[in-house]
């Protein structure tokens, strides 16, 4: 796995991969690279117009990429159950849940959802629910979910999972990503139940210079902010390009495990992808359990196909 980049993802001809938010940063790195190893790639992103466009940037930087827009808000169900509905193929190899809100302030989603926990988790859950067909009719498929070294800051409430009490902006991203982990846990752990071949794991990208960082305080106007945060991904962080190696090696990579967490190998923060730790509350079965069921009830999406 030492010096493991981009050049040595595996062949992809013939693989069908969903990608969230690939319009840009990791996501597009993400979709493009999987494009270049001759996967059909879908990039699901919430703008027609930058999706579209980052569609077409991929085609012309990868000759004979093979890589279409559709349209997914993760922050909307109905949205996410469009989006499933339409889904053109009968299978699915690859799904990569990548798209994120950071640090936002308080909101609500379409569905009256934490915005941090509506489209970090919730939508993700729906999304995954609703492709499981499509992913169980692949015969070695994989689902990548993104998570964050932030998750070490705060476990989920499961009292109080849209932050109703009391809002923090950080607690409430760093609750989405330890959500994130629990539900590849508990998913990796119904997939197994079920004799189901598919791969579940997470990956982390580390300190990589992405918008993410960026988007709250620019769609705040705190200027200050959004300065200290440009000036922090051109001094500290790695490039989007190695950031999205640890999703791009969990997604592909012949030795990844079911639950398994990838991150950058250097104190994860940068560096080549590595096996991340991870705080201990994300392998709690009882509140993965707890939290899928609360998913699933809020979402209205239920796995048949997954019996707990």
């Amino acid at each position: 796995m030492s010096g493991w980049n981009e050049k040595d993802v595996p062949d992809q001809r013939g693989r069908v991969a969903v990608v969230t938010g690939a319009n840009s940063g990791l996501g597009y790195v993400t979709a493009r690279e999987l494009a270049r190893k001759g996967a059909r790639v879908v990039l699901a992103c919430r703008s027609e117009v930058r999706g579209s466009e980052a569609a077409d940037r991929i085609v012309a930087e990868v000759p004979g990429a093979e890589a279409e827009f559709a349209r997914l808000d993760l922050g909307d169900l109905a949205s996410v159950r469009e989006f499933a509905a339409t889904f053109p193929y009968e299978r699915l190899d690859l799904l990569v849940n990548n798209a994120g809100v950071m640090a936002m302030p308080y909101g609500t989603t379409v569905d009256g959802f934490e915005t941090h926990f509506g489209v970090n988790h919730l939508g993700h859950f729906a999304l995954t629910g609703l492709l499981l067909p499509a992913l169980l009719d692949a015969p070695a498929a994989r689902i990548v979910t993104l998570s964050s070294f932030m998750h070490v800051l705060a476990n989920i409430d499961i009292d109080d999972l849209n932050s109703e009490r009391r809002y923090s902006r950080w607690t409430a991203y760093s609750r989405s990503k330890t959500a994130n982990l629990l539900f590849t846990h508990e998913l990796t752990r119904r997939l197994a139940a079920a004799g189901s071949g598919v791969v579940a794991a997470a990956s982390h990208p580390g300190y990589a210079a992405t918008n993410l960082q960026t988007a709250a305080p620019q769609a705040e106007g705190r200027k200050g902010t959004e300065r200290l945060m440009e000036i922090g991904n051109r001094v500290f962080a790695q490039p989007a390009e190695a950031g999205a190696l640890p999703s791009l090696y969990a997604a592909t990579a012949p030795d990844v495990h079911p639950d398994s967490f990838f991150g950058p190998r250097i104190a994860m923060w940068r560096g080549a992808p590595a096996p991340s730790w991870r705080a201990p509350w994300t392998l709690n079965d009882t509140m993965g359990q707890r939290l899928w069921a609360a998913s699933e009830e809020l979402t209205g999406v239920v796995y048949g196909q997954l019996k707990a």
